[in-house]
């Protein structure tokens, strides 16, 4: 048997056996490699095995827990999961899908499989993608110029793409307070550094980034702002026009990222649309879609589609023809635009529940559109220790800590991803979590 199976066979009978008990977290896979004598990358791959088992959830930015799981006489305490018995409820994948998605999506695939178009949809994909495939994400994003339309495989690597064109290692790059946790990561693998940007209830704060550059230089900003994750904060067009000012004034580049805005109806103009000669917008299918064949999209500045291209090569991050071939075809059919009203709906129903299972417990921080929902808990809970909590209880979320820049500025909130769970099952969970909310121990 490979060692990392063997070892995930131990772990598994710890947790089974009750001496790893529900929500505890597993050491860092550094520290659990150091304390078994392998390798970083057999303690990754022992991780992802508990993982694929079920046994434990990774919490991003925070670490790993052990998931509880109900027995069979339905009290929860046990660890051990009989057949039949449903999973756990994952508060943390945000994976919105509506009925009908995949009868939707079929019919312009069906196309692609015959062998003579499948043979031109497997050859390999430019940054630049195709010319229909210009077309059709130019329409899509409300574009003028299809030339400036860059593809990805999916809206996390245009982001990286987008940032490792604009900062060197070592440099500085402006964020809200609280940011999407994958940025984090890119960050990391780019060797930059992120910046804490205060924020206010219209999204970043203009003057704050003025203070943030003078007392060292950024090299970018990284912006959410429409349905920012996870507060759900739109900027009205009044902070979007203050900000773009800065920008321009400070001659500051922009990565504004746009993958939720497809939410927002009539919403309003894009921050490019303010500083168009230095932001690079960011969009993609994952959420408008499925996140199993999307595209990432990146409108750069005229001068910057080169330089954007090659960080995308170089990067190893270009969309597959076959996924560009599909996104035209579902674009041009009206498929996307059917599954984006579906999902409007849907993310509007979702967040009704939210409404009415978290009134008055805590403090709620939301979008009637948005797919997910920042929720302050009352005291005397922490975020660590409330997500641990909820794990026994066979619910994920994120705690906030995984969102905060700053180590030492970490809220006691917790973001709720609402799409990925059936609504029958999300509006149990968010009783559950009322509930445990309202108690005042774990």
């Amino acid at each position: 048997m490979r060692d990392y199976l063997r070892i995930a066979d131990r772990i598994a009978a710890d947790i089974a056996s009750g001496r790893l008990s529900p929500g505890q977290r597993l050491p860092p896979q550094r520290a659990f490699a150091r304390r078994h004598g392998i390798a970083a990358s057999t303690a990754e791959r022992v991780y992802g095995e508990l993982v694929r088992r079920g046994l434990v959830v990774g919490e991003v930015g925070r670490g790993t827990f052990v998931r509880a799981h109900r027995d069979a006489a339905g009290d929860g305490r046990s660890l051990v999961e009989p057949a039949g018995t449903p999973v756990p409820v994952d508060l943390q994948l945000n994976y919105p899908s509506v009925p009908g998605q995949s009868a939707l999506l079929a019919p312009a695939l069906a196309p692609l499989l015959r062998p003579d178009v499948l043979t031109e949809a497997l050859r390999p994909a430019a940054a630049t993608g195709t010319g229909a495939a210009r077309e059709a994400a130019a329409g899509l994003l409300g574009v003028p110029d299809p030339a400036r339309v860059l593809f990805t495989g999916n809206a996390r690597q245009a982001i990286a793409a987008a940032l490792a064109s604009l900062v060197r290692p070592g440099g500085r790059v402006g964020v809200d307070e609280l940011t999407y946790p994958l940025v984090k990561e890119i960050a990391g693998r780019l060797g930059v550094t992120l910046v804490p940007v205060a924020m206010d209830g219209g999204g970043m704060r203009p003057d704050a980034l003025v203070a943030v550059h003078r007392a060292a230089a950024l090299s970018a900003l990284y912006l959410q702002p429409t349905l920012h994750n996870p507060t759900s904060v739109t900027m009205g067009e009044g902070r979007r026009r203050d900000l773009a000012e800065v920008v321009e004034g400070l001659g500051l580049p922009v990565v504004e990222d746009r993958i939720w805005s497809f939410l927002y109806d009539d919403g309003p103009a894009p921050f490019a649309r303010y500083a168009p000669g230095l932001t690079h917008l960011v969009d993609g299918l994952s959420k408008r879609v499925a996140p199993g064949l999307t595209v990432g999209f990146l409108v750069v500045p005229e001068d910057r589609v080169d330089a954007v291209a090659a960080a995308i090569r170089s990067g190893g991050w270009s969309a597959g023809r076959f996924a560009l071939e599909a996104a035209v075809r579902w674009t041009a059919d009206g498929t996307v635009a059917r599954l984006v009203a579906a999902k409007r709906a849907d993310a509007a129903r979702r967040q009704r529940l939210v409404a009415r299972a978290l009134a008055g417990v805590g403090a709620l921080r939301t979008d009637p559109r948005a797919y997910y929902a920042w929720w302050e808990l009352p005291s005397p809970w922490r975020a660590d220790t409330f997500a641990a909590a909820a794990a026994r209880r066979g619910i994920a979320v994120t705690p906030g800590p995984a969102f905060a820049v700053d180590p030492h500025r970490t809220p006691d909130a917790v973001r709720l991803g609402l799409a990925s769970a059936g609504e029958e099952e999300l509006a149990r969970a968010l009783g559950t979590l009322a509930a445990l909310a309202g108690s005042a121990a774990a």
